[in-house]
């Protein structure tokens, strides 16, 4: 299954950022730290270029705090780039955003060059609410439904540092299908985009191996050693069994089990999770352009041939005229 969701509306986001990146100094781009390389947007990249960037790994408090430490690293190795991790809800560490954005562009400041910054991120990423605590009020709408910011608005969190919001938007084409997955586990799809129970098997094979133990203690598995054996339906299965999710003859409701594993993974309640590493997403990036370079290669190869049938058929109605006039 490969899961795509671009609405309308993030098509306008699109052109508003394109619109607003010329007068930016700094770009933030708010990342899920339990996905810090599938949830950042591509897209972005592109439309924002050399400035200046700051990687803000949003919801570590829910993160693994080592794989947390590695993504880090990595992103500050990129040119041009800075990153920290953040609990959107704790003011203290909120402050560091400001501080880090100086940093980057330490040529502006003052009310004769105000320091421009752009905050971006995906659907339901968690940039409404850090937002509101950056100012202290309810600036900004919050839920746990993808695409709840539909405007762009500014903020000026100080006299010379003016922050521009813009809505969540995902990227129109996800060519790496295991961060489709991941997007859509952590709640940045619509759910109209993607089949539960499909996502939350995907789910259990990341969660199958390296948080076991989480896995056994939330859903009182009795075997925690079997657990990364399990096929990703056993899995599931289990889980739905002992969470209730039983119909009549003994049944296993898959799809409420997919609910209950989603909304635990999502919560937080299982505990501490980072679903991917800097190389495993190295590899799946490198796998997805291969990929989507064939697709593409492909695609032209077909435009080509119909291209050469067009022009084999118009010489052939010319010939055909030829003999006409000739008769």
């Amino acid at each position: 299954m490969s899961i795509q969701w671009f609405p309308g509306h993030m098509n306008v986001t699109k052109k508003a950022i394109l619109e607003r990146i010329k007068d930016i100094d700094v770009v933030i781009e708010l990342l899920d730290a339990r996905l810090p390389g599938s949830s950042a947007n591509p897209m972005l990249a592109e439309i924002t270029g050399s400035r200046p960037k700051l990687k803000v790994l949003n919801k570590q408090d829910l993160a693994d705090t080592e794989r947390t430490e590695a993504w880090l690293a990595w992103y500050r190795a990129q040119a041009d780039t800075q990153a920290l991790g953040l609990d959107a809800s704790d003011k203290a560490p909120a402050q560091r955003l400001i501080k880090a954005c100086r940093e980057l562009a330490p040529n502006r400041g003052g009310m004769a060059k105000p320091l421009r910054v752009l905050i971006c991120g995906i659907p339901n990423v968690g940039k409404s609410t850090l937002l509101n605590t950056l100012v202290g009020k309810k600036a900004a709408k919050t839920g746990d439904e993808a695409g709840i910011t539909r405007i762009e608005q500014r903020i000026n969190l100080a006299n010379d540092f003016y922050l521009f919001d813009t809505p969540g938007m995902l990227w129109p084409k996800i060519t790496v299908e295991q961060s489709g997955y991941l997007l859509a586990a952590s709640g940045a799809v619509g759910r109209n985009a993607y089949d539960e129970e499909e996502v939350a098997l995907e789910l259990a094979k990341r969660l199958q191996g390296p948080y076991a133990a989480q896995l056994a203690a939330r859903f009182r598995l009795d075997d925690v050693a079997a657990i990364p054996t399990l096929h990703d339906d056993v899995l599931l299965a289990d889980i739905g069994r002992k969470r209730g999710a039983v119909v009549s003859g003994g049944r296993v409701n898959m799809q409420k089990a997919a609910e209950i594993l989603l909304n635990d993974f999502r919560s937080g309640v299982l505990g501490r999770i980072t679903l991917e590493t800097p190389a495993e997403f190295e590899q799946w990036w490198a796998a997805g352009e291969a990929l989507e370079a064939e697709r593409q290669a492909k695609k032209l190869a077909r435009q080509a041939k119909r291209k050469g049938r067009a022009a084999t058929e118009l010489l052939d109605h010319a010939d055909d005229g030829d003999d006409e006039l000739a008769d």
